[in-house]
């Protein structure tokens, strides 16, 4: 039976792809999940656009500071030479390119790279754009965090985004919970595919072109059955 990445896994593996040194901000939903599983080898400074940089993982059940919290209102902590600021100046640092990378969540990727994140079709899901197209069009890398397929089985990877579009040509890679792609000038690249799923597999479930090089990488999930945040 062929198993996708739980978002503990998914979030690993975005994690292995983040440079050691890096400043680096996590979107709401799976995103937030990288900054607890980044391994002790790895110095990363995480921002958050309602003014934080240095945040640390998620605190203890009853260790929570409810003055203490990320963009998406999660309680954080905070490491050693943290700061608070304005939220001007968050937005700032975003505008200005001095964030390494940006990890996001996403309700649609085209071939080209296209991100839409804010707006859908569903009533029941009012638009809300926060910092993301400031983050999308701000950091040097955009890694896109996601499932490959809603809930009802569509899928997130499309020739052209159908949502409004958060930036248009932003994202270097994308990270599902069945496979990792790269987006380059000609199309989508498989580099990694979950252990027992076939090309025609993936096909079968992306709405998009994809190429598969001769050294796509098997990745094999270890933990029990994918449960979590919505991506």
């Amino acid at each position: 039976m062929i198993r996708p990445l739980s978002p503990t896994e998914l979030a690993r593996r975005v994690a292995q792809d983040i440079p050691d040194g890096s400043y680096v901000n996590l979107g709401i939903g799976l995103p937030t999940l990288v900054a607890d599983v980044v391994g002790p080898d790895k110095e990363i400074v995480y921002h958050s656009e309602n003014g934080i940089l240095g945040m640390g993982p998620a605190p203890a059940p009853g260790r929570e500071d409810p003055e203490l919290i990320n963009a998406g209102k999660q309680p954080v902590t905070l490491l050693p030479g943290g700061s608070f600021f304005h939220h001007t100046d968050a937005f700032v640092m975003m505008r200005g390119g001095h964030l390494d990378v940006s990890v996001l969540g996403a309700f649609q990727v085209s071939a080209e790279g296209d991100l839409a994140n804010w707006a859908t079709d569903d009533a029941a899901m009012p638009p809300a754009v926060g910092g993301a197209m400031d983050l999308a069009v701000g950091a040097r890398r955009v890694l896109v965090m996601t499932t490959h397929t809603t809930r009802d089985g569509r899928p997130k990877i499309l020739s052209r985004c159908t949502y409004p579009l958060t930036a248009a040509g932003v994202v270097d890679r994308i990270f599902t919970d069945l496979a990792v792609l790269d987006v380059t000038p000609g199309g989508l690249v498989v580099r990694e595919v979950v252990s027992g799923l076939g090309r025609d597999d993936l096909r079968s479930v992306t709405g998009a072109e994809l190429s598969f090089p001769d050294d796509v990488v098997e990745l094999h999930p270890t933990g029990p059955d994918p449960s979590g945040p919505p991506g």
